[in-house]
């Protein structure tokens, strides 16, 4: 290799900002792309997202194409660019064969679990929901699957107790930015490793549903879901049909029927799990603001004895 290494980066949310900077640090960032600006807030102001944002503050060449595949003026766009290799990370679009072909060195994706643990679009929630105590970032060649392609780094990251999906996040971009660095150093000597398909496991985007409470699950199981929600979904919980949002949950002793209110106190209400309790350090109701559960609790009526609604996934 011949001169600086020409990188395109791909990228969205903010986690892929430090990322892009710890690039721009070390190598000329000669192509920005992003998704395309979106709807945002309840006057649906037009945002574009932090990745493509950040780009345009720093003056950098940015791309939004609404689609990939089938687009000869994007591919032109890339091309014309002269990137020897592109950087993805967090993009959030799968990328037709056609494109990984343009940069001599390919594409590399920096992804947030150990692969080939954990494929798929959230890979930290899972990884909390779960109750895992070790992840970590991998660099791997991009092929048309979905992270699929042959790992060139990896390096593991052990889980704090204490960390949400929000603490781990920033441990992890903090971590692959230094990795991708790493890699791109060495672009021309790394060897690929293939993954063992018969070992993963997928980590589907979440939905809503992901963030309500299974009060018959175990509180370890209950926490690690708030711990891995806690950007989005956030914790949902039912009184009566009503919504509630959950907030500073930990696993308390108890025992009681699943949802059941076993007390209300200066610390917290705790709520019976199938086993064990779970404490709720604050509680949101609908459409006002959050406040100490035991405020709330004292407001609405709600005492030793008192059931939650106990919701259970439908049967698939």
């Amino acid at each position: 290799m011949t001169g600086p290494l020409r990188v395109a980066y791909f990228g969205s949310p903010a986690f892929a900002v430090p990322v892009l900077d710890a690039i721009r640090a070390r190598f000329p960032v000669v192509l920005v792309v992003a998704q395309p600006d979106k709807p945002v807030g309840r006057g649906l102001k037009l945002t574009p997202p932090p990745v493509a944002a950040h780009a345009q503050a720093l003056g950098l060449p940015l791309a939004q194409p609404k689609k990939l595949r089938s687009n000869a003026e994007f591919e032109a766009t890339l091309r014309d660019s002269d990137a020897a290799v592109a950087v993805t990370c967090a993009y959030g679009k799968i990328l037709p064969a056609s494109l990984l072909a343009v940069p001599r060195y390919g594409f590399l994706n920096t992804h947030t679990s150990l692969l080939p643990a954990y494929r798929g679009a959230a890979p930290i929630q899972w990884a909390l929901i779960n109750g895992e105590t070790v992840t970590g970032t991998t660099i791997m060649q991009t092929d048309p699957g979905m992270d699929t392609g042959p790992v060139l780094l990896q390096e593991p990251l052990p889980i704090e107790p204490a960390w949400t999906s929000v603490e781990l996040a920033d441990a992890l971009a903090t971590q692959a930015a230094r990795l991708i660095v790493a890699a791109l150093e060495r672009v021309d000597t790394l060897t690929p490793t293939p993954q063992d398909g018969a070992l993963a496991t997928h980590a589907p985007m979440l939905v809503k549903e992901d963030g309500f409470v299974r009060w018959a699950d175990s509180a370890a199981q209950i926490v690690n879901r708030y711990r891995g929600v806690a950007a989005w979904p956030q914790t949902t919980a039912f009184l009566n049909g009503a919504r509630l949002k959950l907030k500073a949950l930990t696993a308390a002793e108890g025992h009681g029927q699943p949802g059941e209110v076993l007390r209300v106190d200066e610390t917290g209400m705790t709520v019976a799990a199938g086993a064990g309790a779970v404490r709720i350090g604050a509680v949101q109701p609908e459409a006002r603001k959050a406040q100490p559960a035991q405020a709330w609790a004292h407001a609405a009526g709600v005492a030793p004895g008192t059931r939650l609604d106990v919701w259970e996934p439908p049967v698939s």
